[in-house]
């Protein structure tokens, strides 16, 4: 299994083709193509690549699928004894990417979403319960 880690947003990710991850947000409109050329470490099923800090030449295309925010957290301060307080709320943007292609230093294609099997969900059935409550008498 081939596979490449890339940095982006100042963290590093361990990708493969057709990996669904959520980034630091990124400035592009969804369904265009996304390009990071910032990669460490390319792997593939023979040989291994690490960058001195970068791979020069190499890429790493996605898709931007959407643009999210994260659940809230909360901020509170809180001065005692001075009748003092300040509550804030905070989410944080991601986007969510789906990787398409690994290529080399050389341009030569590692991995391709389209060769390789898509990860899809499983979905469950919905089937709904039905409850039958009690009537209890006194």
């Amino acid at each position: 299994m081939s596979f490449a880690i890339i940095e982006t947003g100042g963290k590093q990710y361990k990708v493969s083709a057709s990996k669904i991850l959520e980034v630091e947000k990124l400035d592009a409109k969804i369904g265009n193509t996304v390009k990071f050329e910032n990669v460490l470490l390319l792997n593939d099923d023979k040989n291994t690549e690490v960058g001195n800090p970068n791979i020069k030449g190499a890429i790493v295309e996605a898709k931007l699928l959407d643009n999210v925010k994260d659940r809230t957290v909360l901020v509170f301060h809180k001065r005692r004894r001075k009748h003092s307080r300040k509550k804030n709320g905070h989410r944080q943007r991601h986007s969510k990417i789906q990787i398409t292609k690994i290529l080399s230093k050389d341009g030569k294609l590692i991995a391709n979403a389209e060769a390789s099997k898509p990860q899809t969900k499983v979905k469950k059935n919905n089937q709904k319960k039905t409850v039958t409550k009690k009537i209890l008498k006194k």
